[in-house]
């Protein structure tokens, strides 16, 4: 494993240097072969990563990726500001540490300051980016960007790569993460315009509603499935989906939020204390800052310092 990742690296690393070598060159050909219509996508080196689970990683090749970065600050900026304020994946200003803080939020003010009992339905959609339909992606995207030449390149990069029945997105390309929200922003619309659900917050494919009445969240829950399959071509995972009272914890983004306090999700606590060493330590004390984690964190800084000694 360990000389195949090597193997890898030393792949990447040529790849890169000789994109560099002729740097100007390849930009100018690049850029004559998008004015032409004549750029075509490279296949994909597929590879698998542990994050902790298994992911089915397709990475493009350098040249590739400079035009999904260039595709991709074409369109941040136009679809971001369609987005829900509550929609935290891959979206500046975002990212886990808010969606966290933000759900703690939620909690404080749908309990009315914990005086009251409420309850979590928690949701993850089954294997979202392999299931997501291109012409349906394809006609969202078309609803919005006006000009001919950007749409050609979409669908150039979108037709890229399939799982199957001209379906998919693959996992590496930074398109693939806009994509997905651009995807999951008829879900959010639904849930806020139609549902008028006041306690909403998505990460990714994962989501989470508040309400005092868990026999009303187990309704909407018949809502939420019927739009997704009807309008997305999606699923809820069935062993994915929980309600339950907020007073027994809401596990989330790598944290387990409780009223009034957050704690880290054990699993998380154990692979840190399975993998922290003297270079990484530094990351590891920044993820415990954003929860009560005192204890976790003297055990933290015990190790470090048999590190230094």
């Amino acid at each position: 494993m360990a000389w195949r990742e090597f193997k890898r690296g030393k792949t990447r690393k040529v790849e890169t240097q000789e994109f560099e070598f002729n740097l100007e060159d390849n930009i100018f050909q690049l850029h004559q072969e998008l004015v032409d219509k004549t750029y075509n996508h490279a296949p994909y080196q597929a590879f698998y990563v542990c994050d902790p689970k298994l992911r089915h990683i397709h990475k493009a090749g350098v040249r590739d990726r400079v035009v999904h970065q260039a595709l991709y600050r074409i369109l941040y900026h136009i679809f971001n500001k369609q987005f829900i304020y509550d929609s935290y994946s891959c979206r500046i200003g975002k990212g886990t540490h808010k969606g966290v803080k933000r759900l703690g939020n939620f909690v404080l003010r749908a309990s009315l300051n914990y005086s009251q009992k409420i309850y979590a339905l928690k949701c993850d959609i089954k294997k979202f980016f392999n299931n997501i339909d291109h012409k349906i992606l394809l006609a969202l995207l078309e609803n919005r960007v006006e000009e001919v030449d950007v749409m050609w390149l979409i669908k150039k990069i979108i037709n890229s790569f399939s799982s199957a029945d001209n379906k998919g997105l693959p996992l590496g390309n930074v398109t693939s993460q806009l994509f997905g929200n651009i995807y999951l922003n008829e879900l959010d619309q639904f849930v806020k315009h139609g549902l008028k659900q006041k306690f909403y917050i998505r990460y990714c494919d994962d989501f989470i509603i508040l309400h005092k009445d868990k026999g009303y969240l187990a309704n909407i829950l018949k809502e939420l499935n019927t739009f997704l399959k009807d309008q997305l071509r999606l699923d809820i995972h069935p062993g994915k989906i929980s309600i339950r009272k907020v007073s027994q914890g809401i596990d989330f983004l790598g944290y387990v939020t409780l009223p009034h306090y957050r704690v880290l999700r054990t699993k998380t606590k154990r692979r840190i204390l399975r993998l922290v060493n003297k270079n990484n330590a530094p990351s590891y004390l920044g993820v415990l800052k954003h929860a009560n984690t005192w204890e976790l964190r003297k055990e933290l800084l015990s190790k470090i310092f048999l590190f230094d000694n």
